[in-house]
């Protein structure tokens, strides 16, 4: 009956009427997959070498060693943006007489296949078979394999465990973030070290093999807890929520702002309903870890702002960029009755720049634990952030009434290309340069901290002067709205 299943969900691709469109972005992402899996291939082929160069004279499997959890919890935070979860594919059978653990088995056997179930197994598997096996014996290699397959699988059924409960409830899809960004953090602050954790795993793996056999009952044990969460709410009904309750009293906070409020609580209602709105926005809370990448002792030192200006714009912004490129599309469905309802254009213009505020200061105000770091870092915020809600807002905007390209919101956002043109990848260009350009005068005077509030103050500027971009924005709305909505028809 699975193999029945794959049948039709292969016959359902042919036969879709944007075959062609599907056909060019899957020969993209196939070609995107074989170059990640050429490099993990390199890397697992030449993984002795390369540990002993960029480690000389440390012990080659004990960096090994070291690393392996420290993979697995990056996985587990890259699966939750970009896994994809296997649920529609099931809505038509949902009515047959189809026994349930039939459907489930076709969901669990799908979400196998899977590009990051490949990958540790191509980078990990030649060096445990080669240089594990060599020092430790043949059985501890294929125990050493069998836990990276377990924590492979671990990992999978895992997210999409979190991903089915946080229909009902998002807490369960941020405690994954939450889980991978306490353990970043302390690993950060030499708090708890996840390498030393994982070489003291796996070298009790190299000396016991049959300690391995620990991770097959974690994998085992989250894979039934999985497939009972699913024989038990199969049906679309049952993952739904619960409780429906009235605009008016969805986000009371929003109630003050009038009908701004009640457009704004519309539009973020539409956001977290729909997978591809909704993953726009869970991306700015990933990537509050961007800054332990750029922000290094030595920049923050000696105060080189610019260095780092990127990440703060970045981190503080990204709600905005990553939402608002698509802005008006995401109401590509029903745009044309936007178009004929009484909507006053200044008001929803107006709810827009709401709900990037209060997104922008909600992911500052979760930024700001970098103070613990240096205070400087919340003075660079700071400034990022007046950027932001003051121009780049507006920015965002403008580009938006030339997108014309229509939507499909009930899709996933990890590698989903629809809906992006040329447009969004323009729009990139003058969000990042135009403060860069700013600070580069000060930061050649060696004037960190004037090229900080000359971003902070021209971000401040551009606030003040909100209703002079609303107006202007309504007036090209107002022109452009006949052709993004032949776009959206389309």
């Amino acid at each position: 009956m699975v193999t029945t299943f794959l049948g039709h969900q292969w016959k359902a691709f042919w036969r879709s009427r944007n075959k062609a469109g599907s056909i060019a972005a899957q020969v993209v992402l196939v070609l995107f997959m074989l170059y990640f899996l050429a490099i993990a291939l390199a890397l697992g082929i030449f993984m002795s070498k390369i540990i002993e160069e960029t480690f000389p004279g440390s012990e080659v499997i004990a960096i090994f060693n070291g690393y392996i959890l420290y993979y697995f919890l990056f996985d587990l935070g890259v699966r939750a943006q970009l896994q994809e979860l296997p649920t529609l594919s099931i809505v038509p059978y949902l009515h047959l007489k189809i026994e349930r653990k039939t459907i489930i088995n076709f969901l669990n056997t799908r979400a196998i296949f899977n590009f990051f179930n490949l990958l540790p197994l191509i980078v990990m598997v030649p060096f445990s078979m080669t240089r594990v096996g060599a020092a430790y014996g043949p059985f501890a290699a294929i125990m050493y394999v069998v836990s990276i397959v377990a924590l492979t699988f671990f990992n999978n059924f895992f997210v999409l465990y979190l991903k089915r409960k946080s229909i009902n409830n998002i807490a369960y899809f941020m405690l994954i973030l939450g889980l991978v960004g306490t353990f970043a953090a302390l690993d950060y602050f030499h708090i708890i070290s996840v390498r030393e954790a994982s070489n003291f795993v796996f070298a009790a793996i190299a000396r016991q093999p049959f300690l391995g056999f620990l991770f097959v009952f974690a994998a085992v044990g989250i894979f039934i807890i999985n497939s009972n969460y699913l024989r038990a709410n199969l049906y679309t009904e049952e993952l739904s929520t619960k409780d429906d309750k009235k605009v008016s009293t969805d986000y009371p906070f929003l109630n003050s702002f009038g009908k701004v409020g009640e457009l704004a609580a519309l539009e973020l209602k539409l956001i977290l309903r729909h997978k591809r709105s909704r993953g726009s926005i869970f991306m700015g809370f990933a990537f509050l870890a961007y800054g332990f990448i750029f922000y290094k002792s030595g920049p923050i030192q000696h105060d080189e702002f610019g260095k780092m200006l990127f990440a703060a714009l970045f981190m503080t912004g990204i709600t905005i960029i990553s939402y608002g490129q698509f802005m008006f599309a995401w109401q590509s469905a029903h745009f044309d009755g936007l178009l004929v309802n009484k909507i006053d254009f200044k008001n929803f213009i107006k709810a827009k720049f709401l709900l990037f505020t209060i997104s922008c200061t909600t992911i500052t105000i979760l930024a700001s634990f970098y103070g613990f770091i240096s205070y400087k870092l919340l003075l660079l915020h700071l400034a990022a952030y007046f950027y932001n809600i003051g121009f780049a807002t507006v920015l965002v905007l403008y580009f938006a009434t030339m997108n014309f390209k229509r939507l499909d919101i009930t899709k996933k956002a990890s590698f989903n290309f629809q809906g992006t043109g040329a447009t969004q990848w323009i729009l990139g260009f003058p969000f990042i340069l135009i403060p860069i350009f700013i600070y580069i005068p000060f930061g050649i005077a060696n004037k960190p901290y004037w090229g900080l509030l000359a971003i902070g103050t021209f971000g401040l500027i551009s606030l003040l002067m909100r209703n002079f971009w609303i107006n202007l924005l309504v007036k090209r709305f107002e022109k452009q709205r006949y052709k993004i909505a032949e776009g959206f028809r389309e």
